[in-house]
């Protein structure tokens, strides 16, 4: 064969390889993007039917209007939006389960409540003490480490109750290896029951046992690594230790505040991105004078409607003043709802005194929560009792959202289906 016909022999070959390489490239792209965009569809937000159902709930009106004109999305992630302990309405508390179902409801924050266990290692429940209601701790053997061992109800011979059924068990009784053995449950607990079966089958009628059946719990530092996969913002609660403390003579409350910190800045997490809170001030002051950085969004959660002499309509029984938590460095505070809202004399919900001087002192203010309570055709219990005079049906819930951020101006809501919240963030122009 002559050199020419050799050259043109392999000029063909390569023109051949270079067709099927271009093709092979071009399917690869046309496959990546598909997966991608299959991707994509998969991270959408998913809202499932309860807003709409609270929507059309509502009573007739303008915000039901505007709120109607939103059902077609799309819906995206919102920071007006806090996963209150995951979507603790239908998935065990703090499970990575309720977790991802927070996220795929367009949670922007997710929230962690940060205890201890007996090895000094973070995990993520709502209290120290717990377990034994939110988890199946008394179903294992790790039930004779229990602070306190299940008792059954005692009753008289007339059947009235003389003692509650009870049981304790804490983070601090157990190990880290110990504490991921366990499996997350509803929280609940039958304080009548006879026996351990009836103890722990007491879900509300309102909630559900249906996604029980994986409830991972999860580390402190786990739950950070799967937010930072998920790219939302972390709200974690530094919780008030029911032990004493300095826990075992050496680990001081601040040894734990600081341990929590450390979990983030060992993770690379922008301070940004992390809102941490406690009901303890002098946990929210050591963090803006420690870490100043995490400290300027730092959150103090307002429970001093427990102290007797506590009004919240009347300033003169707070202490400290809303100007001096401004003082002292604090830029966010967080009281449950019913403290933000009252009803006037023409019978509708506005501001109560408690926001006015909240936003006239420059705080940001975050409320909780929403979705925890029952159905609110009564009336809607704790979380409403500032506005159950005008509370009747379930849609009345978005009012009374409408006026914690229009006109209180909230920052955002803790919500136990975040949902809920996610919808009305997205049609008001929320981000």
């Amino acid at each position: 064969m002559s050199i020419r016909k050799i050259l043109l022999s392999f000029t063909l070959v390569v023109g051949i390889l270079s067709q099927a390489a271009q093709a092979g490239e071009k399917y690869e792209n046309e496959h990546d993007k598909k997966y991608s965009k299959h991707e994509q569809k998969a991270k959408k937000v998913q809202l499932g039917p309860r807003p709409f159902f609270l929507v059309k709930d509502m009573d007739s009106g303008k915000l039901k209007q505007k709120l109607s004109s939103c059902k077609k999305g799309p819906f995206k992630k919102s920071d007006f939006s806090i996963g209150h302990r995951g979507a603790p309405m239908q998935f065990p508390e703090h499970t990575k389960e309720s977790y991802l179902a927070a996220v795929k409801m367009g949670a922007g924050i997710v929230e962690c409540d940060v205890i201890f266990t007996k090895d000094r290692e973070l995990v993520c429940r709502h209290s120290q003490c717990d377990l034994h209601t939110t988890t199946n701790i008394l179903q294992t053997p790790l039930a004779a480490k229990c602070s306190k061992p299940f008792t059954p109800a005692v009753y008289d011979n007339s059947g009235k109750l003389l003692e509650p059924a009870s049981a304790q068990c804490c983070t601090s009784d157990i190990t880290l290896a110990e504490f991921r053995t366990l499996k997350g449950k509803m929280d609940a607990a039958n304080k009548n029951a006879s026996n351990l079966e009836e103890y722990m089958d007491a879900t509300a009628s309102w909630r559900t046992d249906l996604y029980s059946s994986r409830g991972t719990l999860m580390t402190h530092r786990e739950s950070i690594e799967l937010f930072k996969k998920l790219k939302v913002k972390m709200t974690p609660e530094l919780k008030s230790p029911t032990v004493a403390m300095p826990f075992e003579g050496d680990y001081s409350q601040q040894d734990y505040a600081q341990q929590m910190i450390e979990e983030y800045i060992d993770a690379a997490v922008k301070p940004e991105d992390v809102f941490a809170q406690s009901f303890n001030v002098d946990d929210v002051k050591y963090w803006i004078q420690n870490y100043s950085d995490f400290g300027q969004q730092a959150v103090y959660l307002d429970g001093r409607y427990e102290v007797k002499v506590f009004d919240h309509t009347n300033p003169s029984t707070w202490s400290p003043l809303m100007s001096e938590l401004v003082a002292d460095g604090v830029q966010i505070i967080a009281p449950p709802m019913w403290m933000l809202v009252a009803v006037n004399e023409k019978g509708k919900i506005v501001p109560s005194a408690y926001a006015n001087q909240a936003k006239l002192a420059g705080l940001g203010i975050i409320a909780w929560t929403i979705e925890r309570s029952g159905p609110l055709k009564s009336g809607g219990g704790w979380y409403y009792q500032t506005t159950k005079s005008v509370i009747n049906n379930d849609g009345d819930k978005y009012t009374v959202l409408d006026v914690l951020a229009k006109d209180v101006g909230i920052l955002g809501i803790f919500s136990d289906w975040p949902a809920t919240v996610t919808y009305y963030a997205n049609c008001m122009g929320l981000k």
